[in-house]
């Protein structure tokens, strides 16, 4: 759908790009999940409920092993950046293998505000953007205040209009996500910023290409990277990038659309910037997150637990880490389709230091800490990633862990925190009979471990917060049940 021949950008005037709008599509107008009633929104019975809707509550069961069957859809962390991805073009967008998850109604919003349509059918989204305006002060704000993706349409804002605003970012609480690494990239292609207050405003004449090394691979900034250089004037190259499989799921993306982007072994992208983008169709990768996570659980709890949808070359350093603490799994000749289980009664303690990829990722952190808990020994945890991510090692003590905090870096590696007094290296000695216990959910992968947690415990335990869960994790409620998790 993409241009077929798509050239380098020639000189331009400096002035943002100018779009004609092709013959919109009809969507019908809905009440928006985040508050009030926007522009064209959801279709089609994948709707996804207001977090309203949805129980903030649960009473979990524990004590059984888990059995059961769970289907995975498109990764919560490659979905939200390839549907900005389709705000570069005037041209229609498909992405299949759509999770149902409160943070795409987030950006379902973000793109009715800012002039899009979105149709939603069934495991599919249609996206177009054939208009295209800035967002006001207020909607950035909201937006802001309930996801981090909001930020990464920032360039494509400036792109389209020459103008963006940015708020700090909300999302999760496991440590501030400045907004420096993406401020940085986007003054580096020659946007001008203003500070007013909570706002940051950007204005631009045109991207120009950049040469960019960032201290830290982070995510977040490779992504800002890829949206702002594609429609950049000339060449642009980004050192210690972050190369994730959903940032290379990112790029397929891009590519398909018509961009000229080159990966080297080193962490180096390199893109030449094309005058246009085209629409494309896409399928999102399986969630490699969701995936551990459910893992995890089995692990805990002695459990057997299949998920279908996800392919095991996308994890393979968790796999590897889940053999060495004592689990195993089979994989179908397909590749995706896992079954997890543990190899022997009692599990292995380990040494475990999280890191950007191909390293053991944060996000697989909480779910498996949780799982060590019932260790034969002592386990030690370094977080290099996010500073405050290891705050849930408070609830689970509340349930019976044995679990220690420090400040220093335990681990083979010194990492920015060693200095900063965050506690962020972990001891765990196990195992540890759990029972049951209240708590609070306080971001989302640490919520998903509370549910491990509390499914391993005798008794009963009430956690508070879990509509958080339905950020990342669609429909979990129902899937519980289909492994066996009691709870109401």
């Amino acid at each position: 759908m993409g241009p077929s021949n798509p050239t380098p950008v020639a000189p331009l005037s400096p002035r943002p790009l100018s779009f004609v709008a092709p013959p919109s599509i009809a969507v019908p107008q809905v009440t928006s999940a985040v508050g009030g009633t926007v522009a064209p929104y959801h279709q089609g019975p994948m709707a996804i409920p207001p977090t309203s809707d949805l129980p903030d509550t649960m009473l979990v069961r524990g004590g059984q092993p888990v059995d059961g069957e769970i289907h995975v859809r498109g990764s919560k962390n490659a979905l939200p950046k390839a549907m900005v991805a389709a705000l570069l073009t005037i041209e229609p967008c498909r992405l299949t293998n759509i999770a149902a998850i409160t943070d795409i109604s987030v950006v379902d919003e973000l793109i009715s505000i800012a002039g899009g349509t979105v149709a939603h059918e069934n495991d599919t989204v249609i996206i177009t953007a054939h208009e295209f305006r800035a967002l006001a002060d207020d909607d950035v704000m909201r937006l802001h205040a309930a996801s981090r993706i909001p930020v990464l349409t920032t360039a494509v804002s400036l792109h389209r209009t020459g103008h963006a605003v940015v708020a700090a970012p909300g999302g999760c609480s496991i440590g501030p996500r400045p907004v420096d690494f993406h401020l940085n990239v986007l003054r580096a292609f020659g946007a001008r910023d203003i500070h007013r207050e909570d706002i940051i405003e950007l204005t631009v004449d045109r991207m120009r290409g950049a040469r960019i090394e960032l201290p830290f691979p982070s995510v977040g900034a490779t992504e800002q990277f890829l949206f702002a250089s594609v429609l950049a004037e000339g060449d642009s190259e980004l050192s210690n990038a972050a190369i994730e499989p959903e940032i290379l799921d990112l790029i397929a993306v891009l590519q398909k659309m018509g961009a000229i982007i080159s990966v080297e072994p080193n962490r180096t992208i390199r893109v030449t910037g094309v005058s246009e983008l085209g629409g494309f169709e896409h399928r999102v990768i399986g969630d490699r997150l969701e995936a551990a996570s459910w893992a995890s659980l089995a692990l805990a709890t002695g459990g057997t637990i299949t998920v279908h949808g996800v392919q095991q070359q996308l994890f393979s350093t968790f796999l590897n880490m889940y053999r060495r603490a004592g689990g195993d799994f089979k994989i179908d000749a397909d590749g995706d389709t896992l079954t997890f289980h543990r190899a022997r009664r009692m599990l292995r303690p380990l040494a475990l230091e999280t890191d950007v990829h191909p390293g053991f990722m944060t996000d697989w952190q909480s779910p498996f800490v949780t799982a060590l808990t019932q260790a034969d020994g002592v386990s030690v945890v370094h977080e290099t990633v996010y500073e405050d991510r290891l705050g849930y090692t408070d609830a689970l003590r509340s349930l019976g862990a044995q679990i220690q905090v420090f400040t220093e870096c335990l681990g083979p590696t010194r990492c920015r925190f060693g200095a900063a007094n965050h506690r962020h290296s972990a001891v765990v000695v196990g195992p540890t009979k759990l029972h049951g216990a209240e708590l609070v959910v306080p971001d989302l992968r640490a919520g998903f471990s509370y549910v491990i947690a509390a499914a391993a415990a005798d008794g009963e335990s009430l956690i508070h917060g879990v509509d958080l869960l339905d950020r990342g994790y669609a429909d979990f409620r129902s899937k519980l049940s289909a492994v066996g998790v009691e709870h109401r």
